[in-house]
């Protein structure tokens, strides 16, 4: 495996390979099967669990790892193409990706939206600059509009929790005081099609997800068996789920401009999960979201702390499936 980019550029039977091959090293570890690897990571963004993981991972397969946070130690990082470079980045992706794959068995990078232009962000024109540019087997750490980490990890814990492949599984747009990107969302519709699964994305009005996200999460679901719709009906949506996953992101309706964006989303704030949400939903559901999570404003406190939450699972997944990634990728296994 030289690129892992993205859960759609692989089949359903090669992701429950991989899946079948965490639960595998996660019951037996393997020892150090990476001794004299190093992966490389870069964050153009910040990051908790995913570098922690990464390392972690790397670490118990006895590998090393190197991260760069550019303009925090190293020369910030410009990634806009045909740029006059008079600002504060002082080295290229052009120049600086080449040479840190050159340092390492493997790179991971993390490069946000920009935020600014819905069209660019869907085309991911700064990750696939990177992709090019990288001679050495590359992992999604979270781009503009994907977070296959995550999405595997959600996998996993829908599967560690016996949630049924035909469930009922609802994408709930949640409050926060700021756009947040669609990356998440994005990777959780098509893992949940994937998988299988009877998808419902609940939204306001003007947070729907962009026809190009659906339209290929609608395709994955056609060869599932799964089915994927989205509404701003937030009660009909909630009805029966036997997952809620709550996750924020910004005006697709304003996309790029921040003040539309903040008047949208000043009329939702009661886009708070609380208890009552999961009053119709199925016996024993459970609540789910990629976290970091802003308590009492995404999420209320009761939900995050009692029996419904998986979040610390699926935090803890992301190092089981991670594991499975490198493993798959620098062990030289099939």
């Amino acid at each position: 495996m030289k690129r892992f980019l993205d859960l759609a550029d692989f089949d359903r039977a090669e992701i429950l390979d991989l899946l079948s091959l965490a639960q595998s090293l996660d019951e037996r570890p393997p020892g150090p099967v990476l001794a004299g690897k190093v992966l490389g990571l870069v964050f153009l963004n910040p990051s908790l669990r995913t570098l922690a993981s990464f390392q972690t991972a790397m670490g118990r397969l006895g590998g090393t790892s190197f991260v760069i946070t550019p303009g925090q130690g190293t020369w910030q990082l410009e990634t806009r193409p045909n740029t006059v470079m008079d600002g504060a980045a002082a080295e290229h992706i052009r120049e600086g990706i080449p040479v840190l794959a050159s340092y390492c068995d493997a790179l991971g990078v993390r490069a946000f939206a920009e935020g600014k232009n819905l069209r660019e962000d869907l085309d991911e024109r700064v990750f696939r600059s990177i992709d090019a540019l990288c001679d050495a087997p590359l992992i999604n750490l979270e781009s503009a509009m994907n977070h296959p980490c995550q999405a595997l990890a959600d996998w996993r814990t829908l599967d560690e929790l016996e949630v049924p492949q035909r469930a009922k599984f609802v994408l709930s747009w949640t409050y926060h005081p700021r756009a947040l990107p669609l990356a998440v969302p994005s990777a959780v519709v098509q893992m949940a099609a994937m998988r299988g699964m009877n998808v419902v994305v609940a939204r306001p009005e003007g947070f729907a997800l962009p026809s190009a996200v659906m339209d290929k999460a609608l395709a994955a679901a056609r060869s599932s068996g799964g089915s994927v719709t989205q509404t701003d009906d937030r009660d009909a949506a909630l009805a029966g789920a036997h997952v809620v996953y709550a996750k924020e992101w910004g005006s697709t309706a304003h996309y790029g401009d921040a003040e539309a964006d903040a008047r949208a989303r000043a009329a939702c704030k009661d886009w708070c999960v609380r208890e009552e949400w999961f009053a119709g939903a199925s016996p024993g559901a459970k609540l789910m979201h990629c976290l970091p999570v802003r308590r009492n404003v995404s999420v209320a406190d009761h939900v995050l702390d009692g029996a419904r939450s998986a979040v610390r699972l699926e935090a803890r997944n992301r190092l089981t499936v991670q594991t499975a990634v490198l493993y798959r990728m620098l062990a030289g296994a099939p």
